[in-house]
């Protein structure tokens, strides 16, 4: 039996409603009033680092109002990441992240936040791919030829890495389980040294960001083999992808992308997802991400939260199968 609801409540719950539509929006309109800080969890000059400061620029040119970054390194991104979910969930704090943020979890055995409860994500901003470069004294011209060498010479092939639990690590740590190779990991304390290593033969594979190892590319110091992202890059648009290249369904990027902390309001929510989506799309934009070796996105909220949980789902599997941690 259906509850009847007189003419007098049901004017109530509308009026109630449109006060609350109403109040949505005077919070977006009125936002923001002061300066936003956008937290970064790395040092000044990396990736996630930069995405912040060319978001924040174009922001407070938008919105009128100083998009501050603030540095809270440490801790492999822990320590600004909880700094950012204990914050005020008003709008005024921000967090610019990467991959790193959804594989902390599984390599951490204490990691005081859930990159899923604890947030709300705001937009994926750009996919930055890996592209999978061998050492030429390495007889592999192909991932096809490179996953038949592995597969011959198991435990003597080796692959760099800029450290353990980094994005190349697990990216390569995805074509073995994928492949069922046995690619030996040899880490090294950044990207420098690990790409040092590489084009001196010390090690054989490198699953590198694409603007490291274009210039390497072209030297012929290195050989391509594939991107790893799902469609082809632009600036590399005759290299193949993973995926074409045989192995359905590869897909590894470093990616950027902005939350807040969970329970900020939705209208201001919405708000900045509009304005990153139109910044990332712009054409100047595009053509800058391409520059890096980088693909504009600037998703909507949904979107992002979709990308989140598949690649938390996706990368737990991954570090569980390869034993991979940090401490």
């Amino acid at each position: 039996m259906k509850a009847k609801i007189s003419g007098h409540a049901a004017r109530a719950l509308i009026a109630a409603a449109l006060l609350g539509i109403g109040q949505g929006q005077a919070i977006a309109q009125g936002y923001p009033t002061g300066p936003v800080r956008m937290i970064v969890p790395f040092p000044a000059g990396g990736g996630v680092d930069a995405m912040g400061r060319i978001l924040g620029q174009k922001l407070t040119e938008a919105l009128g109002r100083q998009f501050v970054i603030e540095n809270r390194a440490g801790a492999n991104g822990m320590i600004g990441s909880e700094i950012a979910a204990k914050s005020a969930k008003d709008g005024y704090t921000l967090l610019v992240n990467g991959a790193n943020f959804v594989t902390t979890p599984s390599l951490y055995s204490k990691v005081t936040y859930d990159p899923i409860k604890d947030f709300d994500p705001v937009s994926l901003a750009a996919l930055a791919p890996n592209v999978v470069v061998v050492h030429p004294s390495l007889p592999a011209k192909s991932v096809a030829q490179l996953i038949a060498l592995a597969k011959a010479r198991p435990g003597q092939v080796n692959y760099a890495s800029s450290a353990s639990g980094s994005t190349p690590h697990l990216a390569a740590e995805l074509f073995k389980t994928m492949t069922g190779t046995n690619i030996v990991h040899v880490p090294y304390r950044g990207t420098g040294p690990a790409i040092t290593a590489l084009l001196s033969g010390e090690v054989s594979v490198m699953f590198m960001p694409a603007l490291a190892a274009v210039p390497h590319i072209q030297s012929g110091r290195l050989r391509a083999l594939a991107v790893t992202s799902v469609q082809r890059l632009s600036a590399m648009s005759g290299l193949p992808t993973v995926a074409e290249s045989g192995l359905k369904d590869y897909e590894s990027s470093q990616w950027y992308g902005v939350l807040a902390p969970s329970g900020t309001p939705p209208e201001i929510l919405n708000l900045l997802s509009s304005h990153i989506a139109k910044i990332m799309q712009a054409a100047d934009m595009k053509q800058r991400m391409t520059g890096s070796g980088s693909v504009a996105v600037g998703s909507s909220r949904d979107a992002f939260a979709a990308h989140l949980k598949a690649e938390f789902a996706k990368w737990a599997k991954v570090i569980k199968q390869s034993g991979a941690r940090v401490d």
